[in-house]
C-alpha cells in the first residue's frame, strides 16, 4: 500500500521537464493561428466565424479548416467583384 503525504505529486521532474516545452508550444501555436483566423474572418464580415472561432479553443483546428477552405472562398469572391483598375 502507498503512503502519500500531503505535497505528494505523481508528477516527477522529468515529465514536467518535458511537458512545459510542450505546453508553451501549443500556446504559442493556438495564439499565432487564431489570429490569424480573427483577422480574416473580421476583415471578411463573417460575424458568426468571429464569433466561433473566438468561443471555441480546438487547438488550432477549427482556424485552420477556416483559413483553408472558407477563408479563400470568400477573397475569391471578393477579387473577381471588384471593378478592374484602370
Amino acid at each position: 500500500m502507498h503512503l502519500f503525504t500531503a505535497l505528494y505529486s505523481p508528477f516527477t521532474p522529468e515529465l514536467i521537464g518535458f511537458v512545459a516545452p510542450l505546453i508553451l508550444v501549443v500556446i504559442l501555436w493556438t495564439i499565432v493561428i487564431k489570429g490569424f483566423a480573427l483577422w480574416y474572418a473580421a476583415r471578411g464580415s463573417q460575424k458568426w466565424w468571429f464569433i466561433a472561432l473566438l468561443i471555441l479553443n480546438t487547438l488550432g483546428i477549427l482556424e485552420i479548416v477556416y483559413l483553408i477552405w472558407f477563408r479563400s472562398q470568400h477573397e475569391a469572391a471578393t477579387s473577381s467583384e471588384s471593378p478592374a483598375a484602370s
